[in-house]
């Protein structure tokens, strides 16, 4: 089996993101971008534009009054959270022909969606708080991966799926030498994500491994357990015995959250995540 490395640089032409998410990517980076040349580009592709304009007028942003133009869009949201809308209409439609017997889209990205929207809450009292919600939509990329790539392999973790998320992590490491985040994190490297994006990834099943990310990792480990009560990441039958796992339980203690705030997020997430959804997958 090859090691994460090889196989996202394989798989590299197959999930490459679009060229307008490159060139927005790229703008912003430079850190001159204009509004104006933000919406030249964005405006070149018809689909991109509808979807953030219904995206800006969404709960998940609750802005008074009505977005119109992309332009005011950008001035309303800011360089960064326009880079996650970009991304995040994009990347749903990047993975393509993935076996159907193995994962539903629909469902796939419904809990994606989930995890980024209730890490971004949980971490309402952090600045740029966008990366969360990216970090959250893209926790499980390398699932996809493994899915197109190792269908076999694949089917014979997702078997383990109803004995709970522990079970599946060890099968990942049992069958390919790593797990679904660590190639999920190295498809994000080649995308140039930002760092703490790609290391949030990487360390979610082990949030506390390095010191600079255990913020950021607990808060994605917390989000991914909340999530999967909300919207479960597959239609395989899962026994919730084993409820809440060790390390999700040191993430919510970590972060100091009650049952109490972990319900209220439940609430705000699930009205958010709809509307987020249409538009994303419009």
């Amino acid at each position: 089996m090859d090691d994460p490395r090889t196989i996202v640089t394989n798989v590299r032409s197959i999930f490459s993101l679009p060229d307008v998410v490159v060139r927005v990517n790229d703008l912003i980076d430079s850190g001159e971008a204009t509004n104006t040349e933000l919406e030249r580009v964005i405006s070149s592709d018809p689909a991109l534009t509808a979807k953030i304009l219904k995206f800006a007028n969404s709960s998940y942003f609750g802005f008074s009054g009505k977005v119109e133009t992309v332009l005011k869009a950008i001035a309303i949201i800011g360089h960064k959270e326009l880079r996650n809308l970009v991304l995040a209409t994009s990347v749903t439609s990047t993975f393509k022909d993935i076996p159907p017997d193995l994962v539903d889209m629909d469902t796939f990205w419904n809990h994606s969606i989930t995890c980024g929207v209730t890490a971004r809450l949980l971490a309402s009292s952090v600045d740029s708080r966008e990366r969360f919600f990216i970090a959250g939509l893209l926790h499980g990329v390398g699932r996809l991966i493994l899915f197109s790539q190792y269908p076999k392999e694949s089917a014979k973790v997702l078997s383990c799926m109803n004995q709970g998320e522990d079970a599946v992590i060890q099968a990942e490491r049992k069958i390919f030498g790593f797990t679904h985040a660590q190639l999920g994190a190295e498809l994000l490297k080649q995308w140039k994500l930002p760092v703490n994006i790609c290391k949030m990834v990487e360390y979610q099943f082990n949030p506390m491994q390095e010191k600079e990310f255990q913020y950021d990792a607990s808060t994605l480990c917390a989000a991914v357990n909340i999530a999967s009560y909300i919207q479960p990441c597959t239609n395989q039958p899962v026994e919730h015995e084993e409820t809440i796992s060790d390390r999700a339980l040191q993430a919510w203690s970590f972060l100091g959250l009650s049952a109490e705030i972990v319900e209220s997020v439940m609430t705000v997430a699930k009205l958010q995540v709809i509307e987020v959804f249409n538009a994303i997958r419009s």
